[in-house]
Parts: C-alpha cells; structure tokens; sequence
C-alpha cells in the first residue's frame, strides 16, 4: 500500500464527477482531506471512457497538495472495470494514492483489484504496493462479507459504507440514502455501522460513512456525522463544498480534548515510569493503561487534524 496516504487523515472524502472539467478544476481549491475523482454513479454510461483522460489529466497537472489522491473505478459487474484501472493507473502517474472499489462483494473482488495493481505498477515502473484500495460496503452480501473484504489484501486502507446502493439492496422503503428516517425509532444503520467499524478496525483500517445526500441541510448533516463520530469512525463523505468545513470539525478533536488527552499521557508516563504505579489519579477519575489507549488515539486524531498542543 502506500505508506504515504495510509496514515493521511480523512475526516472529509470530497467526491467530484470524473466527466465535468469544471468541478476537476474546482476540486483541489475546497480543503477536504481527501479527493476522490469519481468514474462510477456521477458519470454518465456514455461519458464513463472518455472521463479517463479527464481524471488522468486533473491527477498530473493540477495541484492537491498532501490530501489522500484517490479514483473510484466502475464495479466488477461492469464493463469498465479493467478499462478504468489500466488506463488511470497506467498513466497518472505516482500522485495516485489509491483506487476506490465500489459495490464489493467479496474478498475475491479485492484480490483481483491486488493482482492487476500489480501488473500495472511493474509495467509502468511505479513501486509493487504503491496503489491502495478502499473498498464500499453498499450491498447486503458485501456487509456479510466484509470482514473477509478488510483482510483481503495488504493494498488495503479504508472501508466505506454507501448508504444509498445499501438501502436499495435492503429494499428499505425509502426513496433518499444516507440520512434520518423519523419512521423508525433509532438509526436504521446502526448495527451496519458497527460491523463495518468493526472488520475495518480489525484489520488496521480507516473507517468512512457515506454521504448526506441533502446538501444544503447542514444542521441535519452536523447531526448525521454525530453518529458514526460518536462510534469511532475516522470521517465521512462530502459531496459539496459547504458540506467539508462541518464534516473536518466533526470528525476533529476539540483543542480542550486534544489537550486533556496528552495531559493524561503525561499523568499515566509519571505513574508508571517514575512511580512504578498501574493506576493513578487524574483529577476524579483513575486513568490506568486502558485510559492510555484511548487518550492515544485523540492525540493521533488530532495530530492528523493539525492541532498542536497548547
């Protein structure tokens, strides 16, 4: 995989159509953590080969900075698989960072995806595991299979739930994926949240929702990324620009929390080092070596976020 963007936040996953050369020129000015030049659903059958170029040409020339650089390639249940990655993978050149798998299945799928990466990256002199994947779960036999999905390939970097195809597949009774259903008393996706959580954490994985699809609901998308924020997931998708400053604050630790988390490493390094002690307090409450851990992981969070410690 590559070391490079394994480790690159992705609180925002900014989708922009593979086909429209306005919105390439557009991407790398909106400030998402990730960038995901898209050949699948925003484009249209007859537009989908030649978006290639487009996507090839956007990826070489223009400049994205240190965001995650991904393309999401058509299914294996289509005709323009193998089209996609030869020519995309085959030509952009070293800035790709990943191929984002849509609608997988199976383990298999992603193995395949592995073994022509492969291919390509010898034939173009670019390192063998330099191109990552990121797989969606958006159909009822991919959730089944997702744990074999996440440990498929060691080209593996985030998993990401497509609320849409998944509601579909489910044939829930609605008509708008990837937002609050007032009919049902809780959230219809919690138990699809936690599974995908976690196989992907399982296997050392980013953790990414789908997308709200009512743009301009702000205050609905605030609470939307509540949920799978509060769960653990690392960041969600956005499908406009307005939407990528809610979703960075969101999936980001506060100043407060990023600062109280290195203060109780501070706290548990005395008590172990110096002390000798498993356990200690912390103001009211004991911190002991699971307190370690988890205070760990917002400082990594916000590490990622940018935050310094104040």
């Amino acid at each position: 995989m590559s070391e490079r963007s394994r480790n690159l936040p992705r609180r925002s996953c900014l989708s922009v159509p593979g086909s429209s050369e306005r919105f390439l020129q557009k991407g790398p000015t909106i400030e998402a953590d990730m960038t995901f030049l898209d050949l699948e659903d925003s484009v249209a059958p007859l537009e989908k080969e030649a978006a290639r170029a487009k996507v090839v040409e956007a990826i070489r020339s223009l400049d994205w900075g240190e965001r995650v650089m991904c393309v999401r390639v058509n299914a294996w249940d289509t005709v323009w698989t193998y089209g996609d990655v030869i020519e995309v993978v085959g030509n952009a050149g070293e800035r790709l960072d990943e191929i984002m798998m849509p609608k997988v299945q199976s383990g298999a799928e992603v193995i395949a995806m592995d073994l022509l990466l492969t291919q390509i990256e010898k034939n173009v002199g670019l390192p063998v595991g330099h191109i990552g994947i990121e797989a969606q779960i958006e159909t009822a036999r991919g959730l089944i299979n997702v744990e074999e999905i996440c440990a498929a390939s060691s080209r593996m970097e985030t998993i990401v739930f497509g609320p849409a195809d998944f509601a579909a597949s489910m044939e829930m009774p609605v008509l708008t994926g990837g937002v609050q259903i007032s009919d049902y008393p809780g959230d219809h996706f919690h138990y699809v949240f936690n599974k995908i959580l976690m196989a992907g954490r399982a296997n050392g994985l980013q953790v990414i929702d789908g997308p709200y699809l009512k743009i301009k609901e702000l205050d609905n998308l605030r609470d939307y990324c509540m949920r799978t924020r509060t769960l653990g997931y690392d960041g969600k998708w956005a499908l406009h620009p307005d939407q990528v400053k809610v979703i960075n604050e969101i999936y980001s630790p506060t100043q407060e929390q990023f600062d109280k988390a290195w203060a109780i490493l501070d706290a548990y390094q005395v008590a172990t080092e110096t002390d000798r002690k498993g356990a200690v307090m912390f103001g009211d409450e004991m911190i002991d070596e699971a307190s370690r851990k988890m205070a760990l992981k917002f400082v990594t969070r916000g590490q990622r976020a940018g935050l310094k410690r104040s």
